[in-house]
């Protein structure tokens, strides 16, 4: 279970300020009659600044019966597959899209907040038949088209709906495999293929699915009006604005080609040849700000500092120096900051590398 905190720092102390000048009854928020700081007996209630927590679809409940309306008897009660709504929710904003903000280690009920009663006293909060329907009813309108009265209440007396063990043991969502690459084609002239390698972005980039899957519904896949999900340039860019310049009109080629494009490169991009010393390490190694992987300076010593005989085990390299080297600083050989060039000539005018090695060549 993860815990995200809410940090208001202003919210809170505003009404703390202003607690004896507001128009409050103690009931409000308080059980008893007398709260003390010992006991203050706070009602469960969403509060902002105090811990909202995510759950996994596996640790809630499977089935929920909603039976706290009943008008007339019109209708059974409503049979809610919660692991289902909330399994798909990791994609699209978790528990908080139905459960808003909760007290510490407690998701509480929607009937804490929200009225059974429609009393309309406080019309910015909606009582609890409006908040079901305000969540279910927009939702299924986009992706079923279904928001007919019988599609979630059975008539009353006909017992249709699906008993709790039948509903238990149904699957719930076909699983959804991540590709490894998906080419998409669009209608930008100058390269009409954008090669997304999605493998690549999960597993070396080290992204989560919600990073870029944010505030989706089943309407993206499911939706009865698919001319109707056609976005423009500027929301389909959105999801990769975070990390690509995307307002940069010089830098379309990046991502746009005529033909698919090869895997990252990072001596072809970056300049700087990963494949000998550092292709065993995860890009957070050196790119500590997820998002961010520029800015970085090639010299060795921004990582690893200043490299002397002393702090310097030279067989890393796969090169073991013999006793007439193995005293020498590094810049005797090399001339320039990443090391990567190896020179004779400071001391030699009839020796080269790697013709003449200054030591016994090993494997890594």
């Amino acid at each position: 279970m993860k815990k995200i905190i809410l940090i208001l720092l202003t919210a809170p102390l505003i009404l703390f300020a202003q607690h004896s000048k507001l128009n409050l009854e103690c009931r409000t928020c308080h059980s008893c009659d007398i709260p003390t700081k010992e006991n203050p007996c706070l009602i469960d209630c969403p509060r902002e600044e105090l811990i909202r927590i995510d759950q996994k679809p596996e640790e809630a409940p499977r089935i929920i019966k909603i039976d706290k309306i009943k008008e007339k008897n019109l209708y059974e009660s409503s049979i809610f597959d919660h692991y289902a709504h909330s399994d798909m929710s990791v994609m699209s904003g978790d528990c908080r899209i139905c459960h808003h903000y909760n007290p510490p280690g407690n998701i509480i009920s929607c009937s804490k907040c929200h009225s059974p009663q429609r009393k309309r006293n406080d019309i910015s909060k909606p009582d609890l038949k409006a908040a079901y329907h305000r969540l279910c009813i927009s939702c299924h309108r986009e992706w079923s088209g279904e928001v007919e009265c019988v599609s979630c209440h059975a008539p009353a007396g006909s017992q249709k709906n699906e008993s709790y063990e039948a509903k238990e043991k149904k699957s719930i969502h076909p699983e959804i495999k991540a590709p490894v690459k998906k080419v998409y084609t669009t209608d930008f002239t100058d390269g009409k293929l954008v090669t997304f390698y999605h493998e690549e972005h999960n597993k070396t980039f080290g992204y989560e699915c919600s990073d870029c899957h944010r505030n989706e519904s089943c309407v993206k896949c499911h939706a009865v009006n698919k001319s109707a999900l056609k976005a423009s340039p500027v929301i389909l860019h959105s999801k990769c604005s975070k990390c690509h310049d995307t307002e940069d009109v010089n830098s379309c080629a990046v991502c746009h080609a005529k033909i698919e494009k090869p895997p990252f490169n990072h001596k072809q991009r970056a300049g700087f040849d990963i494949s000998k010393f550092h292709s065993d390490l995860k890009c957070s190694r050196c790119h500590v700000t997820k998002g961010k992987f520029t800015g970085l300076k090639k010299e060795c010593k921004s990582c690893h500092g200043i490299w002397t005989v002393d702090n310097f085990d030279h067989k890393a390299t796969g090169l073991i120096l013999d006793e007439v080297h193995v005293e020498f600083e590094c810049e005797n050989c090399h001339q320039e900051p990443t090391y990567r060039i190896k020179s004779c000539d400071n001391c030699h005018d009839d020796k080269s590398y790697p013709k003449d090695k200054p030591g016994e060549a090993i494997k890594r």
